[in-house]
């Protein structure tokens, strides 16, 4: 060890200059993947000699056997081993096979994600959500989702397990060293080279004989199409299927049946060809010239739905009734209450439209319309009995005698005198009232009834009379609001508001009167359009003051009006001449 001391001696420097040039050819540094050589195995250890090391390092046998090499490895063998310390507390060098395998593993799937490449593994165990795949060059684990298995829903995979396949880098964590492959992509592109090989024979108006039926949705049918190249699946929509309208593909179709199909769309970006089995026959469309607006022609009830019945004129030529054309009288109907599928019915074409190659139906058309029937035999002003269908609100609603239509009689037109609200209280389901036919209106289907209108106009009392007019009116009772009157001779009540009862504000009092008395009243306004009329005993003060006033006549008793002022202005009015 005395050599060492001295580093300026000769032997020393030949020593350092021998150690360099060592270190210079085995660059070693840690973290980095090295070759070392076996030297010695143990029943416990592996001993390596690695240039450049100050000691042999040493590997666990268990990790060997972990990495399934324990028994083809020998004394003079070189083994990969990643160095992770140089020198430890302890002075040893601290290296591991197995992370150098990891290591390399790593680095190559990485090299074939970068590049798009497909790997060799095989599944070697089901684990939850998926399985564990084993990279076959390296022995990486890498895990492949349950979705990623197949292209379509697999019940059992255990012949999967074991078999050396391709599989798809799909995604890499580089901090957790985790892999995803994917077994479907590998599948899925198989399928699209072969689609694309068999798509590519095809073009549209072409035929195809002998399609299997494979299966079918509400939307249509799916075809196996078998050619030299493979098998393809297509599908035909229900709307291609026939002229005719189908509800589902099942009532057409069953599965494993063979049927002819033209082409009519290749989209070769979705790799999807679409076929059609009406077009393989003429349209029946064409025969629409047949047939002319305005006349009744037979049709068969195809199918039923809530807005009315999809019919056929002859096989294939389908048109609508819908609900509205159904009946004259009956609104918002059910189609199910009146047809059944299979029905044979009379109805007439309302519309013929060959760009939308849309017909339109009516069944009402077929029978007499009961609103012209009714015009013609009761019109406007006429007198006919109804029975009370129904009652709501606002409204009583009549089925006039031999018609199957509903009057409509508002509660406003029960009487001339009564509260609407009051009125419909006095009637109910079934009472038989008659009325006056008021209005008819056939193109929007409603007849409107009135039951006052049977009775005399009690507001024809005022028809003798007009505005400024004096009347003598019975007072009927007092609130805070006026007077409530009726006058002689007329069936209705009348409110003498508080402002009009007299024009001294002391003699505004509605409390004055108790009921029962007679007084005089002018008529203020009276509109016979709003059946309207307005009382004030206030303006007959005024007109009769200024009558007075004018005249010079002698003061007005006011035996027959609330107030006493007129007598005193007449007073003023001489005593004020007689100083002149």
């Amino acid at each position: 060890m005395e050599i060492y001391k001295d580093l300026s001696s000769p032997a020393s420097q030949k020593f350092q200059e021998l150690l360099n040039s060592q270190l210079s050819k085995n660059k070693i540094e840690e973290g980095k993947i090295i070759d070392g050589k076996i030297t010695k195995i143990t029943s416990k250890y592996i001993f390596l000699f690695i240039p450049g090391l100050k000691s042999e390092p040493v590997i666990d046998v268990n990790e060997v056997k972990i990495l399934g090499i324990s028994e083809n490895i020998k004394e003079g063998d070189t083994i990969s081993v990643l160095l992770e310390k140089i020198e430890d507390k302890n002075g040893d060098v601290i290296v591991s096979a197995h992370k150098a395998q990891k290591i390399k593993g790593w680095n190559k799937l990485v090299k074939c994600y970068e590049n798009n490449e497909l790997i060799d593994g095989k599944i070697i165990q089901k684990t939850k959500g998926g399985v564990i795949v084993e990279h076959i060059e390296t022995g990486s684990l890498m895990f492949c989702p349950g979705s990623q298995i197949s292209d379509k829903p697999m019940k059992n995979i255990d012949h999967l397990i074991g078999v050396e396949q391709k599989f798809a880098l799909i995604k890499l964590d580089m901090v957790r060293g985790n892999s995803v492959v994917s077994r479907r992509q590998v599948v899925s592109s198989n399928k699209k080279e072969d689609k694309v090989k068999i798509i590519e024979k095809f073009k549209v108006g072409d035929i195809i004989k002998d399609a299997v039926v494979k299966g079918y949705s509400s939307f249509g049918c799916f075809f196996e199409v078998t050619t030299p190249e493979g098998t393809l699946d297509t599908l035909c929509h229900l709307q291609e299927i026939s002229y005719s309208r189908v509800n589902h593909p099942d009532e057409i179709f069953n599965i494993g049946e063979k049927h002819d199909l033209k082409i009519i769309s290749i989209d070769m970006d979705k790799l999807q060809v679409g076929c059609s089995i009406k077009q393989l026959s003429p349209d029946p469309f064409e025969h629409i010239s047949n047939y002319e607006i305005g006349k009744q022609y037979k049709v068969k009830v195809v199918k039923i739905t809530d807005y009315g019945c999809f019919c056929e004129l002859e096989a294939g030529l389908s048109t609508l009734l819908h609900s509205s054309e159904i009946s004259w009288t009956k609104k918002n109907i059910s189609p199910k209450k009146f047809f059944n599928v299979g029905d044979q019915i009379d109805c007439v074409i309302t519309e013929i439209d060959k760009d939308k190659r849309r017909v339109a139906i009516s069944h009402r058309l077929t029978k007499e319309n009961p609103y012209s029937k009714l015009e013609n035999e009761f019109p406007e002003g006429s007198e006919i009995n109804g029975v009370v269908n129904n009652i709501n609100e606002y409204a009583i609603y009549l089925k006039l005698e031999n018609f199957d239509i509903d009057g409509f009689l508002h509660s406003n037109d029960l009487s001339y005198t009564g509260k609407p609200e009051e009125e419909l209280k006095k009637y109910k389901k079934d009472d038989k009232l008659k009325v006056k036919i008021l209005e008819i209106k056939k193109t929007e289907q409603k007849v409107r009834v009135g039951l006052k209108q049977m009775q005399k106009d009690p507001f024809d009392w005022f028809k003798d009379k007009k505005i400024n007019e004096a009347i003598t009116v019975k007072v009927t009772s007092s609130d805070n609001k006026g007077l409530l009157v009726r006058p002689e001779g007329c069936e209705m009540d009348f409110l003498i508001k508080k402002s009009q009862i007299a024009m001294s504000a002391s003699d505004a009092r509605p409390s004055r009167f108790v009921g029962g008395e007679r007084i005089d009243a002018a008529i203020s306004e009276l509109n016979f359009e709003k059946r309207k009329v307005s009382l004030s005993i206030k303006l007959l003060e005024e007109i009769m003051n200024a009558k007075a006033i004018k005249e010079h006549s002698s003061p007005l008793s006011g035996r027959n009006l609330p107030f006493s002022s007129l007598s005193e202005q007449l007073d003023d009015k001489k005593k004020k001449k007689d100083t002149e």
